[in-house]
């Protein structure tokens, strides 16, 4: 018994040892737009919609059911500081641009349970979607190389990446990047 106590709290420093680093290394990245070549672009696009994850219900989403909107895509989970942070200003932006063709979809890295308390413990308006740890794959696709949380992909009506942050980003960011984006129509649809 005493062994595996002494194996449960090696475990609990370690995954403690492992959160405060990802925590601490977002907090040093800061905000950084990035830019993705073209090739990257498609790629990361295609993959996103390619994707299939569990809902807070356990029910399987495919991310392309949300095509032809402006799509905002942050990977987060309930341990980040900075997720935490800018959650509130993605409920904001979703309330506020719903209705002109706005989706955020939440692709939560965790463990389901917490990521449902958390969610309604903010009172969330928008999809969330559970990762695990494989789902890190999802966010190199689409651009972030160095495995920082929080981080945001946004594409246009048309399906493509336009732009995506690494770090906490804000309302006034993401307005500035989604605004334009809502007024334009699609000019072709990829499949």
């Amino acid at each position: 018994m005493a062994k595996l106590k002494q194996l449960f709290i090696y475990a609990l420093l370690a995954t403690l040892a492992i959160t405060t680093g990802f925590m601490l290394r977002s907090q040093l990245m800061g905000v950084g737009s990035q830019s993705l070549s073209n090739e990257q672009s498609k790629q990361g696009a295609q993959t996103l919609f390619s994707t299939t994850l569990p809902d807070l219900q356990g029910v399987e989403q495919n991310i392309s059911q949300w095509r032809g909107k402006v799509i905002v895509v942050n990977f987060w989970a309930t341990w980040c500081t900075p997720c935490r942070e800018e959650i509130p200003e993605f409920i904001e932006a979703q309330k506020k641009f719903n209705e002109q063709g706005l989706v955020i979809i939440g692709i939560a890295i965790d463990q389901p349970d917490k990521v449902k308390m958390f969610s309604k413990e903010f009172g969330i308006n928008y999809p969330i979607l559970v990762g695990s740890m494989s789902t890190w794959s999802l966010l190199e696709a689409t651009g972030n190389q160095r495995s920082v949380l929080p981080y945001t992909v946004v594409l246009n009506r048309a399906g493509e990446i336009v732009d995506s942050y690494l770090g906490q980003i804000n309302l006034k960011k993401l307005e500035n990047q989604i605004i334009p984006l809502l007024k334009e129509q699609p000019n072709n649809q990829q499949s």
